[in-house]
């Protein structure tokens, strides 16, 4: 019996079916395109591929921002815009790829995704003017987009139940790992080549993940070809999530609602989602099905989603800033102090998998201590922050933080996807990914508003104790051409300017510390997941 009839028959033990059961009993629910074999390896290979370019390229091109500022001579406001129209892109198009996945047939759309991606990745690196690379970039988001919530998606169906964790462990690895291995090559790429080659790299990969898809992936279902689609919701839509990407990601620069322009973006964001929701518990034919979120591990998973994102992107936005800028490492170097977490992160995903697939431990308390040990890890880093640390001074904290990370991703993505049947696996995975990233986006935001606006409380708290009447401050002066010298008092400003920016990178640390454990226990609201164990349909 091949593969197809094999996976239409298996039920919640991987067991064949028996006839004659009663017909009032609820029945597990299957996938009819589970995988076996070299198939499987294959499907498995591509979809973590194109996973794992889709999330490296949301942080690669952070280290190479300085480079494409002074390539094209626009200001750091500015250069913001490539990072900005690539999330813009992403959040938007999340949402709705279980439509498209639907009307398109997943396969064909997925790999749209992929060589979309490519293309825009080739075009970004061959920009010959600023609006060039945002407007290519804001292209790459859109099939960047389409790869995160599907990739999830196909993993869960091409694994039979009982091997949930196995599927969810592969996928955290682009997901967890991804956002650390981003300024890794995005270091060594700035120090070695040019910034295009960070666009360029995605070529060979990305035609590679989409001959494999090609090959192997088969469709759950039929594309329908008569599905209609609300225009007016996805206008909303994009209007809301747009909006409001905007107004995170440039809030900061623009003093948030002291500006007119920021003001008049939140209006749109409140009024786009406000409408979407409405419009969409009525429409006929919604872009977005929020009925998914009546199962409470959905709404609860995606709100924890969100806290995750937060320890997940702000660490890595946060912490590159603080040890090139305070302890003048290289681009590279910075990178490979995130590598360490992604270390850890990548060790002991498999071990997380295997307990929660076997169900040796409560998926939730796996969850619950994930939580504290990124909040424990948090803590730590910012009691490390001064001005001599150095590239181990951070290594136990961030083995910490890879310890906790790789008890959420697997039991939480197992809990979310295995509350709901297979028709709605795609609208809760894209709900899960697009609360992380949501999550991610707001932390940057709070984040970089702690650190900015710290760093002018703290330098004039420094700078009230800094009087020449100090005894340290005599001594430092002597030793730097006297009390007297312009080059001495210069130096002395740099160090208070040096550490309020220290004191201030502690406290977006102690922040994300209390944040992450506030949350933790959101994970008592959730129903205990049945290891393997079948979703049934009410």
């Amino acid at each position: 019996m091949d593969s197809v009839h094999q996976a239409r028959r298996v039920v919640s033990h991987g067991h064949p079916s028996r006839p004659g059961s009663p017909s009032n009993q609820r029945k597990p629910a299957y996938s009819p395109v589970v995988e076996y074999g070299w198939r499987r390896a294959i499907v498995s290979l591509a979809v973590i591929t194109a996973t794992l370019l889709e999330i490296i390229d949301t942080t690669i091109v952070n280290v190479a921002l300085p480079n494409i500022q002074g390539n094209f001579g626009v200001s750091v406001d500015q250069g913001a815009w490539v990072v900005t129209g690539y999330i813009i892109a992403n959040v938007v198009i999340i949402p709705i790829s279980p439509w498209l996945q639907e009307r398109f047939g997943r396969r064909a759309y997925y790999i749209t995704s992929i060589l979309l991606f490519t293309f825009a990745s080739v075009m970004c690196g061959l920009s010959g003017s600023f609006g060039e690379l945002v407007f290519w970039r804001l292209v790459q988001g859109v099939g960047g987009g389409g790869l995160i919530s599907t990739s999830q998606a196909i993993l869960r169906e091409t694994y039979p139940l009982k091997e949930q964790g196995k599927a969810q462990g592969i996928f955290s690895l682009g997901v967890i790992v991804g956002p650390a291995l981003g300024p890794v090559l995005g270091g060594l790429i700035t120090d070695n080549a040019s910034w295009r080659w960070a666009f360029f790299i995605n070529i060979p990969v990305g035609l590679l993940a989409a001959a494999a898809v090609y090959a192997v992936l088969r469709n759950p279902s039929a594309p329908q070809k008569n599905k209609r689609l609300d225009w007016v919701g996805l206008g909303l839509l994009a209007m809301g999530l747009g909006s409001l990407q905007y107004v995170l990601d440039q809030g900061q620069q623009f003093d948030w609602f002291a500006d007119p322009n920021i003001r008049i973006f939140a209006l749109l964001a409140a009024g786009g989602l406000v409408g979407f929701v409405f419009r969409t518990l009525r429409s006929r034919f919604p872009v977005v099905d929020l009925h998914v979120l009546r199962y409470r591990e959905v709404a609860v998973g995606s709100l924890l989603g969100a806290a995750l994102g937060v320890s997940l992107y702000g660490s890595v936005l946060i912490l590159p800033q603080y040890v090139q800028n305070s302890l003048n490492f290289t681009a590279t170097l910075s990178g490979e102090t995130i590598l360490v977490r992604a270390a850890a992160i990548g060790i002991l995903t498999p071990l997380a998998a295997v307990l929660a697939m076997r169900g040796r431990l409560d998926a939730r308390w796996q969850v619950f201590t994930g939580f504290v040990l990124l909040g424990v890890s948090n803590w730590m880093l910012a009691s490390v922050t001064t001005s001599d640390s150095s590239f181990w001074t951070f290594g136990a904290a961030l083995i910490v933080s890879g310890v906790g990370l790789s008890q959420i991703f697997v039991p939480l993505s197992i809990a979310v996807l295995g509350a709901v049947p297979p028709k709605d696996a795609a609208s809760a995975a894209a709900f899960f990914n697009l609360a992380r990233q949501v999550g991610g986006s707001i932390a940057t935001a709070v984040l970089v508003t702690v650190l900015v606006r710290g760093v002018t409380h703290h330098q004039a708290d420094l700078g009230s104790a800094v009087t020449l009447h100090a005894q340290a401050v005599q001594q430092f002066l002597q030793g730097n051409g006297g009390e007297h010298s312009v080059t001495g008092l210069q130096h002395l400003a740099n160090l208070v300017t040096q550490q309020a920016y220290i004191l201030s990178y502690a406290d977006t640390a102690r922040l994300t510390a209390i944040l992450t454990l506030v949350l933790a226990p959101l994970v008592v609201l959730m129903r205990r997941p049945r290891a393997g164990g079948p979703v049934t349909v009410e």
